[in-house]
């Protein structure tokens, strides 16, 4: 409705009914006008009306929803059924260009203006987040993982003669799939285990550094988020030798964003050395469904270039998901979900500590881990990774239950030793858990209760009388 169409409504209802109502419709485009000169993350959540409406309006932006549209190309955004046509609110011509994935489309301005709007509010949320020399950002279509080997492949642009990825170990299997989708050779860099948390070392990369010549180094590649006992990697003192030697330096921030303490580290490594560029997830961070990832940076150029190296169009649900619900939380709505993460996480150290006194565990010390907590098992559990089965079965998900003597295993085509404990051998197996955004303080009562009989069954404690009865133990019953 616009102005006319509000006057020619006066000969239908009284004027000051149509008064209000316009005054009505006005506050819901005057949120949209907002977000259209800010760009901006707004400050308070806005009403699924407002953003349904806006959603609309932007669907009807694309051609394959004009009126009186005839497509002959191979591509129109014919959409088949109508639960998918409502599932994305009829843009279906996705994000991008064939040569860059933040490209505008001459069919779907709809389309364009919601990706562009998109990047530009997550560009706000990595700022208050923490980062606030964030330069620019853009959301990918695809996971972590792919998101890494797509920045790694935009390195060769610049390294063509590189071979090598240096890599301080995190047992985790899309990183390390990363660097060899990319075509470089990772060169793993093991960590040094300082009391209970494993460190980075630093000096080693160093030295690898030296040996190889900064030229054969594509990058260095670090990680912030991760499973404890394993810390953090010292992004301040490796982004100070990726200046120093003037070698690429890629950050996997893959659930970094929830945490004040992950993105500090990137902003002030980014003001005393060198970053390239980070990649965080968004259904780790921001509460939707799997498939998209935030590349962002420092440089502004560089950041567009990694978007150019995306080959064709992408899919723009993960685009879709991220701008909906960036609208429904708000930077309040999302601020407040992180203070809640960070209270869930010291509730979490706290009860998980009293469970582990009780089977005489404890958790291990890894102040500089806070979003994951890991608790020591009893060495006479004869099956480690049957915790985390039984957890499992219990409706208990996300806690890992890592066996450090466990025999070698071959993980795309490399040999590790003690795979999943980030290291060759970790003193002890252990339990971990993490305090990851959107998590309940019911979630962790649920979890500690199902993980006490847990623990009662493989230590073959008798629930009633408290006796041990030799379940589940090494050696003779």
């Amino acid at each position: 409705m616009n102005q006319h169409n509000f006057s020619l409504a006066q000969k239908y209802v009284k004027p000051s009914y149509v008064d209000q109502a316009n005054q009505a419709i006005s506050a819901h485009e005057s949120k949209v006008s907002h977000l259209l000169e800010q760009g901006r993350c707004p400050d308070d959540a806005w009403d699924e009306a407002t953003i349904e409406l806006l959603l609309h309006q932007l669907s009807l932006m694309d051609s394959n929803n004009f009126m009186g549209n005839c497509g002959v190309g191979e591509r129109e955004a014919r959409i088949a059924s109508g639960i998918v046509r409502r599932r994305h609110y009829g843009m279906g011509h996705g994000i991008g260009r064939s040569g860059d994935i933040a490209e505008t489309q001459p069919k779907a301005a709809g389309s364009s203006l919601l990706n562009k709007l998109t990047n530009s509010m997550v560009l706000h949320v990595l700022q208050f987040t923490g980062a606030p020399s964030t330069k620019s950002c853009f959301v990918v279509p695809m996971a972590t993982g792919m998101s890494l080997a797509l920045c790694l492949l935009s390195f060769r642009q610049c390294r063509p003669e590189a071979k090598y990825v240096l890599w301080s170990r995190i047992d985790q299997k899309s990183c390390l799939k990363s660097m060899l989708t990319a075509g470089y050779k990772p060169l793993i860099i093991d960590c040094i285990l300082c009391g209970d948390q494993l460190q980075t070392d630093v000096e080693t990369i160093r030295k690898k550094v030296q040996e190889l010549g900064a030229d054969n180094v594509a990058c260095i590649l670090t990680t912030t988020s991760c499973f404890a006992p394993r810390a953090p990697d010292d992004i301040e003192g490796v982004s100070k030798l990726c200046r120093e030697f003037k070698v690429p330096h890629l950050v996997n921030n893959a659930y970094g964003v929830q945490s004040t303490k992950c993105m500090h580290l990137i902003e002030q490594a980014s003001r005393v050395g060198r970053i390239d560029a980070f990649v965080q997830s968004t259904d780790k961070n921001f509460l939707v469904p799997v498939g998209g990832a935030v590349v962002a940076g420092f440089d502004k150029d560089l950041i567009e270039g990694i978007a150019k190296m995306y080959p064709g169009r992408g899919s723009s649900s993960p685009t879709l998901d991220l701008f909906t619900t960036l609208l429904s939380l708000g930077k309040n709505g999302y601020l407040k979900l992180r203070t809640e993460r960070k209270q869930m996480f010291q509730y979490l150290v706290e009860t998980l500590s009293k469970v582990a006194e009780k089977y005489g565990q404890r958790v291990l010390r890894a102040p500089s881990n806070q979003i994951s907590i890991a608790m020591s098992l009893p060495d006479e559990v004869e099956d480690v990774t049957s915790v985390g089965a039984m957890l499992f079965t219990r409706f208990v998900s996300g806690a890992r239950a890592v066996d450090p003597a466990c025999k070698k295993q071959i993980v795309a085509g490399l040999e590790f030793s003690g795979w999943a404990s980030h290291c060759d051998r970790y003193p002890c197996s252990y339990l971990t858990a993490a305090a990851a955004i959107g998590m309940r303080k019911e979630d962790v009562d649920m979890f500690l209760t199902k993980l006490d009989k847990v623990l009662q069954k493989v230590k073959g404690v008798d629930r009633k009388t408290g006796d041990s009865v030799h379940a589940g133990l090494k050696g003779p019953g």
